[in-house]
């Protein structure tokens, strides 16, 4: 069985650092790269979609990431106990009219002894907000070390 470490139990370093790959892997947009940290029976909860398994993830964030421009994460870790995590997050994006959007929202992550995760609920609403509003500006790919996070943006 594969493993994607680091593997619980979760210190707050480890969840720390599993926020962060998980964020990273997020900001790169590709479905194929992402769906190998979920258990292959993972269970999801995003909005009002439940996608299950890694077949149904990977289709729901090919359709996510087309509807969702110039996708730019930010997470933060908020918790962590166990194989759990809780995780806050803000996402900058706009869509196919030019129209820009932060989303913020809530993840709780459940993790499985490899360190894949087994269960995942979301909760997310979307702020319209203006071109100039914008505050993730790094290029394509994963926020570079010095950008600031949520805390230092006041999100």
């Amino acid at each position: 069985m594969e493993t994607k470490p680091p593997l619980p139990p979760f210190t707050e370093e480890t969840a720390a650092q599993k926020v962060r790959m998980a964020e990273d892997a997020w900001n790169s947009r590709d479905p194929d790269r992402v769906v190998q940290v979920y258990a292959e029976n993972t269970i999801w909860r995003n909005r009002a979609e439940f996608p299950v398994g890694r077949k149904q993830v990977h289709e729901f964030l090919q359709r996510k990431w087309a509807k969702e421009l110039e996708y730019r994460l930010i997470k933060e870790l908020w918790a962590a106990t166990g194989n759990r995590i809780a995780v806050r997050f803000a996402y900058e994006w706009h869509d196919h009219a030019g129209n820009w959007f932060r989303s913020y929202g809530n993840e709780n992550w459940e993790f499985n002894e490899f360190g894949l995760m087994q269960r995942r609920f979301a909760s997310i609403n979307d702020l319209p907000i203006k071109p100039e509003q914008r505050l993730f500006h790094w290029p394509s790919g994963r926020r570079p070390d010095e950008h600031p996070g949520l805390n230092e943006l006041g999100l």
